[in-house]
């Protein structure tokens, strides 16, 4: 399954050498689709509000445990199908910015990894 790379650093689209708009392939698609999930705040996806992170519920403004917010992240990278396990790692949580890496096994044994 083939997504729109985005640009790990702005998580903007980006341009391939001809001038069009990228795509990932999997594996790689798979762990960027999971770090995009793990980016989604609940009831911001408009066609399904019960996806996502209930970042302002329980996230934003409460400090949870790193457990949490981790149990969090993992729950929506196995949302993503084809991925059948997920790793996170936080590599910094500054100023309400917490950045990291997801990694994913998807169903044919592959591991890959995606920042978020």
């Amino acid at each position: 399954m083939q997504t729109l790379l985005l640009d790990s650093d702005s998580w903007d689209l980006v341009a391939d050498a001809a001038g069009n708009i990228a795509v990932a392939s999997e594996p790689y698609s798979l762990a960027q689709d999971a770090a995009s999930n793990m980016r989604l705040f609940q009831g911001e996806l408009y066609f399904d509000t019960t996806q996502g992170i209930p970042y302002f519920s329980q996230v934003l403004g409460y400090t949870p445990p790193l457990s949490l917010l981790k149990a969090y992240l993992v729950q929506a990278a196995l949302q993503v199908p084809g991925v059948v396990s997920a790793k996170c790692f936080i590599t910094s949580w500054v100023d309400r910015v917490v950045s990291g890496q997801v990694q994913i096994t998807d169903s044919s044994g592959n591991t890959t990894a995606a920042s978020f």
